[in-house]
């Protein structure tokens, strides 16, 4: 307990990990000014109005529903309707199927509906705290290699190992100590701005389950970007090296690797991407299309990556290079 107590006393310490804490709020409230001055509450009329409007809408969906069905069953002819613009099954048109109906609320303009941007809003929130956790973790443990403050420490208490592990757990647990804290006066201020300059929206139980799924993935990510570029700074030992390495994986792979693949024609060019991962962890599952799928036979372009794989992906990567860290962590010359 002591180690850890003088490991948060440390990170907390850093004037970098201070510098990151205030440009964290000064991103939430630059955002949440900009959304408070650009909204307003709705009067009677507008509601209404856009009421009105979505009704419309709701009813051309079901008017295009029933002429499909017209059309299939041959009582007006295609001329009438023009059949070729139907799909071959209605159910695709189907009101009843369609997972979200126009509400009043995507008919008011210039105001800001807590229902309808919170998914936005904390997927904003989540890449800010997956940048605030990389370059945390990788100047907590950078900075310490560099300076020669791991040695110190570990004349205080000689066993490497311990030192490295507690330095991971603390840096975990303060960034998700942070990220939870932030996303709670972060939402709670955009509720607060839907209730006095907005509208909240439909607030039911499936929203609520829908944006805690994303927040618990948002932060399973967050952990994962801190322990990668603590394990990449403790291997390259300096900060510079965890940075050096993001960059260069963005240009030479997921930029360079890309169009060569795809010029040789490489299929299922994205599933090689982490960025493809990231996106399917976060979304819980992604549709991708490759071209090259298609042949003579028929085409099977699209293909799916889901969450299990993601994670998989992404915490077997930072798995491993966290065993590959701590091993050579165990093993160098600090001198």
């Amino acid at each position: 307990m002591r180690l850890v107590r003088a490991e948060l006393e440390r990170l907390g310490s850093r004037r970098f990990v201070q510098l990151m804490l205030v440009l964290l709020v000064l991103a939430f409230g630059v955002t949440a000014a900009t959304t408070l001055a650009s909204s307003h509450r709705p009067s009677a009329a507008e509601v209404q109005n856009a009421r009105a409007e979505a009704a419309r809408q709701i009813r051309a969906l079901e008017q295009e529903y029933d002429r499909c069905v017209a059309a299939r069953q041959g009582r007006v002819t295609p001329d009438e309707f023009g059949m070729d613009q139907y799909p071959t099954s209605c159910a695709d048109l189907d009101p009843g199927r369609i997972e979200r109906l126009p509400v009043t609320t995507d008919y008011l303009s210039g105001v800001f509906v807590f229902a309808n941007e919170a998914k936005g809003l904390l997927y904003f929130l989540i890449a800010f705290l997956v940048l605030f956790g990389f370059l945390v973790g990788a100047s907590y443990i950078g900075a310490d290699l560099n300076s020669g403050g791991v040695v110190n420490l570990l004349l205080w208490r000689p066993r490497r190992l311990t030192v490295l592990a507690a330095k991971l757990g603390t840096l975990l647990g303060a960034v998700l100590v942070v990220s939870v804290a932030a996303s709670l006066l972060y939402l709670g201020a955009f509720w607060l701005i839907a209730q006095v300059a907005g509208l909240p929206g439909t607030l039911d139980g499936d929203f609520w389950q829908a944006l805690a799924a994303l927040h618990a993935r948002g932060l399973v990510l967050v952990g994962l970007a801190a322990a990668l570029g603590f394990a990449l700074a403790t291997l390259g030992r300096h900060t510079a090296a965890a940075l050096g390495t993001v960059a260069a994986y963005a240009v030479v792979w997921e930029l360079g690797a890309r169009l060569v693949m795809e010029i040789v024609g490489v299929r299922r060019v994205d599933q090689w991407m982490l960025s493809s991962h990231i996106g399917a962890w976060l979304t819980g599952r992604i549709e991708l299309w490759d071209p090259a799928l298609c042949d003579a036979n028929g085409c099977r372009g699209m293909y799916v990556l889901t969450s299990g794989s993601a994670l998989l992906v992404l915490g077997g990567l930072t798995g491993a290079l966290c065993l590959a860290a701590f091993a050579t962590f165990r093993r160098r010359d600090l001198i």
